[in-house]
C-alpha cells in the first residue's frame, strides 16, 4: 500500500505528458493528410502524381 504513494503521482505524470503529446500532434496537423503517408509507403511517385491528376481532374 505505501507504494501506491509513488505509483499514482508517476501514473498521473505519465499520462499528462502523453496527453501533451497528442494535443501537440492535433496542433501541429500530423492527422490532416491520412492517405498521404499509405502512397508515399506503397507506391511508386509516378503513380502518386497521376493519382492526383486523377483526382484533380474529377473534383474540377
Amino acid at each position: 500500500m505505501e507504494s501506491l504513494i509513488y505509483l499514482i503521482p508517476a501514473a498521473l505524470f505519465l499520462g499528462l505528458i502523453g496527453l501533451a503529446g497528442f494535443m501537440w500532434s492535433l496542433r501541429s496537423n500530423q492527422y490532416e493528410d491520412l492517405e498521404g503517408a499509405t502512397y508515399r509507403a506503397l507506391f511508386e511517385e509516378d503513380d502518386i502524381e497521376e493519382e492526383q491528376k486523377e483526382k484533380s481532374n474529377t473534383k474540377g
